[in-house]
């Protein structure tokens, strides 16, 4: 595994939502290392990729490009491209946060190591592999909360 780790870039496009990107940004760089500790084999795209795009999007441009490359026009929660970009709908994590308990941007971290995952080599198309990823980033976002916990206020 290369020493050197990929910069992160974080970006949101207009969003109803208010996320903490600087909070979001170091947690990710907490998780990053964690992510690429847990990569399937050596040929995974998180080994050797130089740099990651991560953009906090709408469920409307969510749903236009999982239509346009995965051919499903719904949205969804993470769209992971193997060269390195990682969309997230900040929508659905507003949506869903409430039933898991969870804040938005802890929804938003969840999200991004999913996305990190991805890119270390996990799949979660079979129930099996989606329990043991779903595992796996719950590990990866509690250590990494721990040890850069949300602001209170």
């Amino acid at each position: 595994m290369p020493a050197r780790l990929p910069r992160l870039h974080l970006h949101q496009q207009p969003l109803r939502q208010r996320p903490r990107l600087r909070w979001l940004k170091k947690l990710a760089l907490i998780a990053l290392p964690h992510c690429r500790a847990q990569a399937k084999h050596d040929g995974v795209p998180l080994l050797h990729l130089q740099d990651i795009e991560i953009t906090l999007v709408s469920d409307d441009e969510i749903a236009r490009v999982h239509a346009e490359f995965l051919d499903d026009p719904t949205a969804t929660d993470v769209i992971t491209f193997h060269h390195g970009e990682i969309l997230i709908s900040a929508d659905t994590a507003a949506a869903v946060a409430p039933e898991h308990g969870q804040s938005l941007d802890e929804e938003l971290a969840l999200y991004l190591i999913h996305g990190l995952l991805h890119l270390a080599g996990w799949e979660d198309e079979a129930p099996e592999e989606a329990a043991a990823m779903a595992q796996a980033q719950a590990n990866i976002l509690r250590t990494s909360l721990n040890q850069h916990p949300l602001p209170t206020t």
